[in-house]
């Protein structure tokens, strides 16, 4: 079972990948509201998630920084991160420092389905669809 964090400081939204990624078939092993809630989680968690679903603008730490600091902490297996957001200004940002992909808000749950299955699938590259 693939191992899924989300990062999203919109409780809603939270609540909705959580759900929906859990009738899916994934296991959400964590949900953080902010970058450094989920680079907490990430230090502490014994399994890895495979897969993290990341948004950018969030208090107190926001996704670029987060990714940033969990990749700089991950061990040879890194995390496949999905940067999720409305602020399309930073896509080249996220995928240069490690994103797979980059969904831009707001998005069908279809599609981010479609993304984690075809991350899963494939060696670390960019994925922009």
């Amino acid at each position: 079972m693939v191992n899924i964090l989300i990062v999203e400081d919109d409780h809603s939204l939270r609540l909705l990948y959580e759900k929906a990624l859990s009738i899916k078939g994934y296991n959400v092993i964590g949900s953080a509201k902010d970058g450094e809630e989920a680079v907490r989680l990430y230090k502490d968690f014994k399994d890895k998630p495979e897969i993290i679903v990341m948004d950018h603008r969030m208090p107190i730490k926001n996704g670029i920084e987060a990714t940033k600091e969990i990749l700089a902490n991950s061990s040879e297996i890194k995390p496949k991160i999905i940067f999720a957001s409305a602020d399309k200004t930073i896509k080249e940002i996220a995928l240069s420092i490690g994103a797979i992909s980059f969904k831009d808000k707001p998005f069908s749950l279809e599609r981010l389905f479609k993304n984690i299955e075809k991350s899963l699938n494939m060696e670390f590259s960019n994925l922009s669809y």
